[in-house]
C-alpha cells in the first residue's frame, strides 16, 4: 500500500485521537501499564512495610492506588522503593509508547498489518535507547553540577578564591546557560525518545544528538504543536472515558431491572465498583491537575457498594467482574497515552521534514531492508540451483551420449 499523505504541519497532529483508536495501540499499552503498575503496586506495599504499616492498613488506606510518598515521615528505603516503582513504570510506558510509535509509522507508510508482537520485537532490539537516552542527559546535568560545586569550593580559597571566582565567570555565565539548556533537552527527551527510536531506529547516542537537534530547532513548533494536541487529547480521553461509562450505566439500567436480576447486580456491581473506583485519586487529580477532570468527570455516575454481606459466589462473580473494570480503567488511560504518543510520532515526522527534507516515510527502514536482503539471498540460492540442474542435466546427457556411442562401436565390433 502507499504511504498516507500528510500535510507536514499542524493539520497533521489532529489525526492522533482517530489514529489512537486501535486496538492494537492500546493493548500494547495496556501491556506495558500493566507491567509496570505491577511492579509499582508491589514497591509501594513493600515502601508501606518498611515504614511500618500493616498489609489490611494499606489495602484500607490505599487500594489498588498505593502512593506512599504521601506519608509523613518516610523513611528512607520507603522513599527509594517509591521512587524506582515510578521510574520502572515510567520506562515500561516508554517502551510501549515506543512500540506504538513504531506501529503508527508502519501505518502511515501503508503496512496495517504490522501487528504488536511485530512491535514488541522491534523494541527488544531496541530497548537501550529509549532507557539509556534520558539517563545519560541525567548524568550530563549531574556531571555539570558536580563541576559547579567544585568551582564553588575553589571559591572559599582564601585571598585567591575571589579572582578564581571573578576571572573565568564568563565560563561559568555560559556553562550555566548550557546546564539550563541540557535540562530542557532532558525533557524534551522524556517525550520524544519513544517517536525517534520507533521511526529512526536511532541509537542512543543519535537519540541524544535528535533531542538537542529538535529543542534547538524546533522550540516553537513543539510549544505550537503541543498546544494543538492537548486539547485533543483531553477531548478523545472525555469521549472515550465517557463510552465506557455509558455502556457501564446501560448494563446496570437494563440488568437491574426487578424482572431480571434486580438487587443482585447492583450488590455485586456496587462491591466491584467500590474495589476498583480511584476516588481518592481521582479527587487529588481532580484538585491538582485541570486536564484530569476529564476523565473523572463521570466518576458520580458509577455504582457504590451498598453494604450488603454477598453470598460465596456473588463474592467470587464480583470479584471476576472487578477484575474486568480494573482493566476497563487501565484501557481509558492507555488510549490517552496512545493519543499522546500517536502525537509525538507525527511531529518528529513533521520535524525531520521540516528541517532536513528527509520524509521518513519514503524512507526504507531495517525490516524493508533485511526483506529485501533475504530475497536477494533467496534469488542467489535459485540462480546456484539452477546452475546446479543445468550442470547435472549436462553432465547426464553427456554420460547418455558416451554410452550410446560406446554400445554402437561395440555392435560394429561383433557383426
Amino acid at each position: 500500500m502507499d504511504p498516507m499523505k500528510l500535510y507536514f504541519d499542524v493539520r497533521d497532529i489532529f489525526r492522533a485521537p482517530r489514529l489512537a483508536l486501535s486496538g492494537k495501540k492500546v493493548i500494547i499499552l495496556m501491556q506495558a501499564n500493566l507491567v509496570g503498575y505491577t511492579v509499582y503496586w508491589v514497591l509501594n506495599y513493600l515502601g508501606a512495610a518498611a515504614h511500618g504499616m500493616a498489609f489490611s492498613d494499606t489495602w484500607a488506606a490505599y487500594g489498588l492506588y498505593p502512593c506512599v510518598l504521601s506519608l509523613d515521615s518516610l523513611s528512607g528505603i520507603a522513599c527509594v522503593l517509591y521512587w524506582i516503582g515510578v521510574a520502572f513504570w515510567f520506562y515500561a510506558i516508554s517502551l510501549g509508547a515506543t512500540a506504538v510509535s513504531r506501529v503508527t509509522y508502519k501505518q502511515l507508510k501503508g503496512d496495517e498489518f504490522y501487528s504488536g508482537g511485530d512491535a514488541w520485537s522491534f523494541v527488544k532490539k531496541h530497548w537501550h535507547p529509549v532507557v539509556f537516552s534520558s539517563i545519560s542527559l541525567g548524568l550530563i546535568l549531574v556531571f555539570l553540577f558536580f563541576l559547579a560545586a567544585i568551582f564553588g569550593l575553589v571559591g572559599k580559597i582564601p585571598y585567591v578564591g575571589e579572582f578564581l571566582f571573578v576571572l573565568p565567570y564568563i565560563l561559568y555565565f555560559f556553562g550555566s546557560v548550557f546546564t539550563i539548556y541540557t535540562g530542557i533537552v532532558f525533557l524534551v527527551a522524556l517525550v520524544y525518545t519513544p517517536a525517534i527510536v520507533g521511526t529512526y531506529e536511532e541509537d542512543t547516542m543519535g537519540t541524544v544528538w535528535h533531542n538537542f537537534s529538535i529543542t534547538w530547532g524546533q522550540p516553537w513548533r513543539i510549544i505550537l504543536y503541543h498546544g494543538a494536541l492537548v486539547p485533543v487529547l483531553v477531548l478523545g480521553a472525555y469521549f472515550f472515558s465517557h463510552a465506557w461509562i455509558s455502556g457501564y450505566g446501560l448494563i446496570n439500567a437494563v440488568f437491574s431491572h426487578e424482572w431480571l436480576m434486580g438487587s443482585k447486580l447492583l450488590n455485586i456491581v456496587g462491591w466491584a465498583t467500590q474495589a476498583v473506583h480511584p476516588g481518592a485519586l481521582c479527587s487529588l487529580l481532580g484538585n491538582t491537575c485541570s486536564i484530569c477532570i476529564a476523565c473523572c468527570a463521570g466518576c458520580g455516575s458509577l455504582l457504590t457498594s451498598s453494604g450488603v454481606a454477598l453470598s460465596a459466589t456473588e463474592l467470587v462473580a464480583a470479584f471476576i467482574l472487578a477484575v474486568f473494570l480494573f482493566l476497563l480503567i487501565v484501557s481509558v488511560v492507555s488510549y490517552t497515552m496512545a493519543v499522546l504518543s500517536v502525537g509525538e510520532t507525527l511531529m518528529f515526522i513533521i520535524f525531520k521534514k521540516r528541517s532536513d527534507d528527509d520524509n521518513l516515510l519514503e524512507r526504507k527502514d531495517e525490516e524493508e531492508l533485511d526483506e529485501e536482503e533475504e530475497d536477494d539471498n533467496f534469488s542467489l540460492d535459485d540462480d546456484e540451483f539452477d546452475d546446479d540442474s543445468d550442470t547435472n542435466t549436462g553432465a547426464g546427457e553427456e554420460g547418455s551420449t558416451n554410452e550410446a556411442d560406446q554400445d554402437d562401436s561395440e555392435t560394429e565390433d561383433n557383426p
